[in-house]
């Protein structure tokens, strides 16, 4: 399309591309994607967080993209008309540390105070190793991050 003596193509299928949601659910094994990762304590820790979140959510573990683990997914519409699916909650085993998607909940910094060693961004929490941090506290923050998901986005 052109307007007036300036050139404005609009390539459409490029922009649906940037829209849509890169990171969706695959078909790939959970279990061959835990067996690639090279650390073997890394790869143990990933195998617990892996049942607590099944056992939590009463969801199989699920690939996303080719790196997160999510167990259950929701649906988003934003405001601007977005819209997609997402995992309900997930993990990541990246190169060093587990990366968790659990959302932002009234609670979570005081279960984060018990916690132990971690780090946060945003929604995202990192931790190095499990023996870093209290299973317990670490439970607590994944079921009240799927309590808030059951508020915010129904099933």
């Amino acid at each position: 399309m052109r307007l007036g003596g300036n050139r404005l193509h609009i390539n459409l299928e490029k922009a649906s591309r940037m829209a849509e949601n890169k990171t969706k659910e695959t078909s790939e094994s959970v279990a061959g994607f835990i067996e690639t990762i090279e650390d073997g304590g890394q790869r143990a820790d990933a195998k617990v967080i892996t049942a607590i979140m099944e056992r939590l959510s009463g969801e199989p573990a699920k690939m996303w993209g080719p790196s997160i683990i999510g167990f259950g997914h929701y649906h988003y519409k934003y405001e601007s008309g977005r819209e997609g699916d997402s995992v309900r909650i997930g993990f990541s085993p990246r190169k060093g540390q587990h990366a968790f998607y659990l959302g932002v909940f009234p609670t979570r910094e005081t279960i984060l105070a018990r916690l132990g060693k971690y780090k946060t961004a945003k929604s995202c929490l990192y931790i190095k190793k499990l023996s870093d941090v209290d299973l317990e506290a670490l439970e607590q923050l994944v079921q009240a991050s799927l309590d808030h998901m059951d508020e915010k986005y129904p099933r």
